[in-house]
């Protein structure tokens, strides 16, 4: 109960209030919007964009190159290599020779001198230096102290060096994943040069099938099958067009071993099965359904390959045998 002005009594009675609807609070703050009020764009017009951030791309000389490095020191000789790997994964050899008296260790210092020298011609900025010698690595990182006094001068001489290059690590790496650098350095040591001999860089190449597995060209040179001159003089006793007389000897020499019987060549196998001379195409045909198992055969490779050797189903291609 309270008492008001005029002296009269009234009561009072409290209710809790009761949940405000969310439009009423969004009705409210729109009907008392500034003047500079600019309402919010919900479009998203890049509706497949997941995430925007903003990125700083480094320049080519900023990203770090790899150098593995390695020395080899044996009876034989003495030689270093190392590889240069770029941030693209790019491999650049070095090989050398040494044609003097060294250690083990002076090896892999030369080795390593070899590898910063190659980078600087390269203008490499940023190098990260991988060896597996543990002397030469933890030197070149101040943790132990160069005792050896002929190596005194190689540790001097890489300081120098380091000092061209923005920024430059050294860590130890295992043998087992040095074995391009050892590799390069153990072959240098052990092969005779000649000084006079101009030794060209090495190129590695990776074949992921055997040697005697040939891939069957669609269409051969000159719209012709490969046994083509061998059928003619086999034939016709009739020379390649411009053939000079060693070709003409050996066309001779291989017709020897070829049977014509009507319009299909045959070549004489050594255990004298005749084996048919067929062209590309055929060839490839042949081989797909043999694989395939359209011939009945649904083994795997080397059942195949046994029981194709037990048949004596043999194609020749290119003068060589395809199993």
């Amino acid at each position: 109960m309270e008492e008001w002005p005029d002296g009269k009594f009234c009561f009072l009675i409290y209710v809790n209030q009761k949940a405000v609807k969310g439009s009423a609070i969004a009705n409210f703050l729109a009907s008392r919007a500034l003047e500079d009020y600019e309402p919010l764009n919900f479009d998203f017009p890049n509706e497949d964009l997941m995430y925007v951030a903003a990125t700083e791309e480094g320049t080519a000389e900023d990203r770090p190159w790899k150098l593995n490095f390695n020395g080899a020191s044996n009876a034989m000789g003495n030689g270093i290599g190392a590889v240069l790997v770029s941030p693209n994964g790019d491999h650049y050899p070095f090989t050398c020779k040494l044609d003097f008296d060294c250690t083990n260790n002076m090896a892999e210092y030369k080795a390593c001198i070899m590898g910063i020298r190659a980078a600087m011609e390269l203008k490499i900025r940023v190098l990260e230096v991988y060896g597996d010698s543990t002397l030469v690595i933890y030197q070149l990182k101040g943790e132990w102290e160069t005792r050896d006094p002929k190596l005194v001068d190689y540790k001097r001489l890489v300081q120098g060096l380091i000092k061209e290059f923005g920024d430059i690590t050294f860590s130890y790496l295992p043998r087992d994943e040095n074995q391009m650098a050892d590799a390069l350095a153990t072959l240098a040591s052990m092969v005779r040069v000649n000084k006079n001999e101009d030794m060209k860089p090495i190129q590695m190449s990776i074949y992921e099938s055997p040697a005697y597995c040939y891939n069957v060209k669609e269409e051969e040179e000159n719209e012709h099958p490969w046994y083509h001159d061998i059928l003619r003089y086999v034939k016709n006793r009739e020379y390649p067009d411009q053939a000079t007389e060693n070709d003409k000897r050996t066309l001779r020499r291989l017709a020897c071993d070829y049977v014509l019987d009507g319009e299909i060549l045959y070549k004489r196998g050594t255990n004298q099965v005749l084996l048919r001379c067929v062209d590309a195409a055929e060839a490839k045909t042949i081989l797909e359904e043999a694989h395939e198992g359209v011939c009945g055969t649904h083994a795997n490779d080397f059942m195949m390959a046994r029981q194709i050797m037990r048949f004596e189903v043999l194609l020749v291609y290119h003068g060589k045998i395809l199993h």
